[in-house]
């Protein structure tokens, strides 16, 4: 049997206790590489970054429109101003929708689909009085439109109808306004868990502020989706190292000027008024003393001069320290 010092048991009680720390921290980062996150499938599908942009961008161009085409067809200050594009289920878009609204079916051809638009009441009613010949004030008591006040409110949805598909040509779709919903009918236009593009407009008249909801099924979105993702890839930003091997390759071609010459020679004021032609100027410097190679006013080599077939050429000999100063120098 060994008996062990006092240094040896020591040594053995750290080799526990590290190995100890050691199966701690080991629990530890399994129990974080375990955990686990209820998934929610309405998640799934959700509007990436870079498409949300292009989207956002297609669509603020659409509420430019619109506020000129309204604002002139009210003859009043109108404007429309895009608050939000979002993945929603069908079901979730008619949930946020108020319980006397004015709603349309829209059809969107030649995918042979349909959309929902919608507009708040206390923007509808404003524009009907206008259209009537009033002055764009609001109903006192909150009410379902009439017939004569939804032939109206037609004319509005289908300058609506034509900008959207303005901004949709690409595709290219045609929108077109269908007919009026009550509720209970716009609850059957798309399947309640369908996957809609939901854009949500704030619209301002006068001092009247409201909603313009527009929701557009799976197939329009996704195909909408593809074409923006094509047509906008060109515009996704380069990384760092791209943008600088781009820079590179144009400074490639960019022409400097360089000249090859001598610095630090001096003459005497006496001596240049004496210039005339055939003066012989002397400097204090051995012809043998290599020149200096100056690449935009800065010394970058010591070098002589060469010819390379029929062009003046430099022979470079070594580098110099780079200078920043402007050095005076006179031309071989």
């Amino acid at each position: 049997m060994k008996v062990l010092n006092q240094e040896e048991i020591d040594a053995m009680v750290r080799a526990a206790r590290s190995g100890a720390q050691t199966e701690a921290r080991a629990e530890a980062g399994r129990s974080r590489a375990i955990a686990c996150e209820r998934w929610d499938a309405r998640r799934a599908g959700q509007i990436g970054r870079e498409q949300l942009q292009a989207i956002n961008l297609l669509h603020e161009g659409f509420a430019r429109n619109l506020t000129n085409s309204l604002g002139a067809y009210l003859r009043v200050v109108f404007a429309a101003t895009l608050v939000s594009a979002e993945h929603l289920s069908y079901r979730e878009f008619l949930q946020r929708m108020p319980e006397m609204t004015y709603l349309s079916s829209l059809r969107l051809e030649p995918l042979g689909a349909q959309g929902a638009l919608q507009l708040d009441l206390k923007i509808a009613f404003p524009m009907i009085d206008l259209l009537l010949g009033g002055q764009g004030s609001s109903a006192g008591t909150a009410r379902e439109i009439t017939e004569i006040e939804e032939q109206i409110l037609e004319s509005v949805a289908r300058i609506v109808c034509r900008e959207l598909g303005t901004a949709w040509q690409a595709l290219p779709v045609e929108v077109s306004f269908d007919q009026r919903l009550a509720l209970a009918e716009a609850q059957r236009l798309m399947p309640p868990e369908e996957k809609i593009l939901s854009l949500s407009f704030e619209v301002t008249l006068s001092d009247t502020h409201g909603g313009l909801h527009v929701a557009l099924p799976a197939s329009v979105s996704n195909a909408l989706l593809r074409k923006i993702s094509a047509d906008w890839s060109y515009q996704k930003p380069r990384n760092r190292t791209d943008s600088r091997e781009h820079l590179m390759r144009t400074l490639l071609d960019c022409p400097f000027p360089a000249e090859l010459g001598a610095h630090n020679l001096r003459s005497r004021v006496r001596e240049l008024s004496e210039l005339a032609p055939g003066s012989l100027l002397l400097f204090a410097r051995h012809v043998e003393q290599p020149a200096s190679l100056l690449i935009a006013d800065v010394e970058m080599f010591q070098a002589v001069p060469a010819r390379s077939g029929r062009q003046r050429s430099a022979w470079l000999l070594d580098r110099c320290g780079n200078s920043r100063t402007e050095i005076r120098r006179n031309k071989l």
